[in-house]
């Protein structure tokens, strides 16, 4: 079971991908901001932060520099519903990207990667 931080505006997606994450046995905390997250990340540890790049407000590419900077021992996997960030170099500082869809194999599939390529390093 990892503790994983999910970072996304819309309430819905934020609900269908935290009941995906918990019933593969994570333990989930929502977020719908950058300064939400900030706070959450320095009150508490995480092992995986799963973020939108388009926020409502802000940007997601810049949350990751934050993140990056601030806590780089923790993975980031950059979920959006766009596939154009790609190429964004910020981009190559996420663990992991993945477009968002019905089918969450792939989502999953990437999840258990990074966090087992993580446990690898921590070991």
């Amino acid at each position: 079971m990892a503790r994983i931080l999910l970072i996304d505006d819309e309430p819905n997606v934020r609900l269908f991908y935290a009941t995906v994450l918990s019933e593969s046995g994570h333990e989930v905390k929502e977020v719908s901001s950058a300064s939400e997250a900030m706070q959450c990340l320095g009150q508490e540890p995480v092992d995986l932060i799963v973020l939108d790049i388009k926020l409502e407000r802000e940007n997601g590419l810049e949350l990751l520099q934050e993140i990056a900077h601030q806590h780089p021992r923790v993975p980031v996997i950059l979920l959006t519903a766009y596939t154009s960030f790609q190429d964004d170099y910020t981009c190559w500082l996420a663990a992991g990207y993945v477009v968002k869809e019905t089918d969450v194999t792939g989502f999953l599939h990437e999840v258990e990667r990074v966090l087992d390529a993580t446990r690898l390093r921590a070991s």
